[in-house]
């Protein structure tokens, strides 16, 4: 009986496609963290009800608007009392940032640093005046 000799390994095939895209440091990826501008904030509640996570959270409060003419109907607006995202929830989509009307939200520079513990993931964002009687 005669030895067979052993088959060869077959060269290995680059995997077509496209090259992976490198990983990017901590703080340069466009998912970092959300960042509030308070001054456009209008508690409009869109980014809340787009969020398909719903890891946002928004009080505010009612206040009537200043300075009306006379003979003006009353009218109310709403004032940011907090807006809390919790991080432990957010898929970081953006969904909330691209719906924003009045561009309230936007992606922070400074990635959201993992806490020790789950609740240190829940972070407000800002705090306005506080809730009336």
């Amino acid at each position: 009986m005669t030895a067979t000799p052993p088959v060869p390994e077959p060269a290995p095939h680059p995997v077509p496609g496209p090259a992976p895209k490198p990983v990017p440091e901590p703080g340069e990826g466009p998912h970092a963290a959300i960042a509030l501008s308070v001054p456009a904030c209008t508690s409009c509640d869109i980014c809340v009800v787009e969020c398909p996570a719903w890891c946002i959270e928004l009080e505010s409060h009612a206040e009537p608007v200043p300075d009306l003419p006379p003979g003006a109907r009353a009218r109310t607006h709403r004032v940011l009392d907090s807006f809390t995202v919790d991080y432990g929830r957010c898929l970081f989509c953006g969904i909330c940032v691209e719906e924003c009307p009045f561009d309230a939200l936007s992606w922070s520079p400074e990635p959201e640093r993992p806490g020790a513990v789950r609740v240190d993931l829940v972070r407000q964002l800002a705090a306005g005046a506080p809730t009336p009687d």
